[in-house]
């Protein structure tokens, strides 16, 4: 995508409310040259599944308001019926990416028939069943009626500041993985990010290195309640998931077993499609917060605080940087 000494893709993955809308803010904040130079981050485009994730409630609750059956979810507490949509999810990213990537594509539509038939297509690729193509015709319209609003607003979400060029520009790819409460690793698929990494298109993986945020189960649980907003329930920054959902879901995590246990140092392998990828990873560590303070007005942070987490950030990454320049090389 550029010359410049940037990432080309970068995968901010955590627990929720460990951090991560938190760091991609304030590694934007400042100047572009302190970017590069600190992060090695370009002008960035970002893509996260959590739209997805809402959108799809939405539909749910659209439904069931029409006396039909939810088609994702039981109900707003719990999480999916199919845990193969965790992977759906990362094939509606891959097609994010490739629209994003080819600037001269057209620009996508926000018709809710068009995403419908999306997401059939993700749920088909990672072997669930495409259920809007079971619907009937009225339905599917007046169900389109019904979520018209969230499907213009995921569509200017992801795509309303596509660039005309990718020069200078990282593109990041944000999403929370995890498994049950108690659980140890390996984690099973589709639970992990072993899972859903692997549902990334080459096309990603082959450019992609991750941060990982670093933060406990318990203190992912305790952020989740304290960052929620109930008028909000469709933002990024200020969502929360269900406390049934961070058990079951989110209560373990596999990202350190990965690390641990590839055969590469500084990287975690997936294998993905017959080809495997060694993907360069460092892990920050927000065990004990130094990003809540970044939700605040820019103006309000406290120097101290500032200049922690800016070193906190910017060795990990430049460690992260070399690791990239010589895998890639």
């Amino acid at each position: 995508m550029s010359r410049a000494p940037i990432f080309d893709t970068l995968l901010l993955l955590a627990l929720p409310a460990s951090g991560k809308s938190e760091v991609r803010r304030f590694m934007r904040h400042g100047s572009e040259a302190d970017c590069i130079e600190k992060y090695h981050l370009g002008q960035t485009i970002q893509l996260d599944d959590f739209p997805y994730v809402h959108f799809l409630r939405v539909c749910d609750d659209g439904l069931e308001s029409m006396g039909l059956d939810r088609l994702f979810y039981p109900n707003t507490e719990e999480g999916f019926y199919d845990g193969r949509d965790w992977g759906t999810l990362l094939k509606l990213v891959n097609q994010d990416y490739d629209l994003i990537t080819n600037t001269n594509a057209p620009a996508p539509s926000s018709d809710p028939q068009i995403l419908f038939d999306r997401i059939d297509k993700a749920r088909s690729e990672v072997g669930a069943e495409a259920v809007f193509g079971r619907l009937s015709a009225e339905t599917r319209a007046i169900l389109a009626d019904k979520v018209a609003h969230e499907a213009l607003r995921l569509t200017d979400e992801l795509f309303g500041r596509r660039p005309d060029t990718l020069e200078g520009h990282t593109v990041v790819i944000e999403f929370a993985r995890g498994g049950p409460d108690g659980a140890s690793c390996p984690l099973p698929a589709p639970h992990g990010y072993q899972y859903s990494l692997a549902q990334l298109s080459p096309a990603i993986l082959e450019k992609a290195a991750v941060l990982y945020i670093w933060v406990t189960p318990e203190e992912s649980r305790r952020k989740n309640i304290a960052r929620a907003d109930p008028d909000d329930p469709g933002s990024i920054l200020h969502h929360s998931c269900p406390e049934s959902v961070m058990l079951a879901d989110y209560g373990t995590c596999d990202m350190g077993y990965l690390v641990e246990n590839s055969d590469v140092p500084g990287t975690i392998r997936i294998e993905s499609d017959g080809q495997t990828f060694h993907l360069p990873v460092v892990r920050f560590d927000n065990r004990v917060d130094r990003t809540t303070f970044v939700r605040d007005e820019p103006a309000t942070w406290n120097p101290r605080d500032v200049a922690a987490l800016e070193h906190g950030l910017a060795t990990p990454l430049r460690d992260l940087w070399n690791t990239h320049k010589s895998l890639r090389s």
